[in-house]
């Protein structure tokens, strides 16, 4: 029974993240965000094309997708007697991720996982979430790129948990989703190689 409900609560979690709040907030704007800058549905192309007060709600509303998904498995962690930061708060994180960035909804053509991911670990570490948060929007400013902002703050997160005392196996899985980020920037890394990769 046990298991079964955790396959629910992931398969949940999954769909929070196809929530597609990019298209919804630049669609009020009569805006396709496919259609423009780098066409990817997430809050840094919105911030670059419609400015940061509506890249903010974006970013935010990705958040909140993976901070329900956790939630989500803290009411059954809770339910089952389990610690918060259990493989199943990690899981439902994960899947969450997976929806924003391979939404079924969307072709499998979503975001790169940095906001919605941010929102997950503001659930299970809030002071290194917080931290790397604000640290975002200060290299997005300095560097005006997205990118860089994205890829500094993931590779720090498991150092940042790290001090925070996080548990071994959360550390690793903790790589697992900077190596995912990673992966997903990897056309980024190949633009800011040859300088193309344009300014937020």
């Amino acid at each position: 029974m046990e298991i079964l409900i955790a396959i629910v609560v992931i398969a949940i979690s999954y769909f929070f993240g196809t929530f597609p709040s990019a298209a919804i907030v630049a669609g009020r704007k009569n805006l396709d965000i496919t259609t423009v800058g780098s066409g990817n549905p997430g809050a840094s192309n919105v911030i670059r094309n419609l400015g940061w007060k509506t890249g903010l709600a974006v970013f935010l509303m990705d958040m909140a997708k993976a901070a329900l998904a956790v939630g989500l498995a803290w009411l059954v962690n809770w339910y089952f007697n389990s610690e918060q930061r259990s493989p199943l708060s990690y899981l439902c994180l994960f899947a969450a991720i997976l929806g924003h960035s391979y939404p079924v909804t969307s072709k499998f053509k979503g975001g790169k996982g940095v906001a919605c991911g941010g929102g997950g670990m503001f659930m299970l570490f809030p002071l290194t979430s917080l931290v790397l948060f604000t640290s975002w929007f200060v290299l997005t400013k300095a560097t005006r790129k997205a990118s860089i902002a994205s890829l500094a703050i993931s590779i720090a997160l498991p150092f940042g948990i790290s001090w925070e005392k996080a548990e071994n196996w959360e550390i690793a899985a903790t790589l697992a989703l900077v190596a995912f980020i990673i992966a997903k920037h990897l056309p980024n890394l190949r633009r800011l190689k040859s300088h193309e990769e344009p300014d937020i």
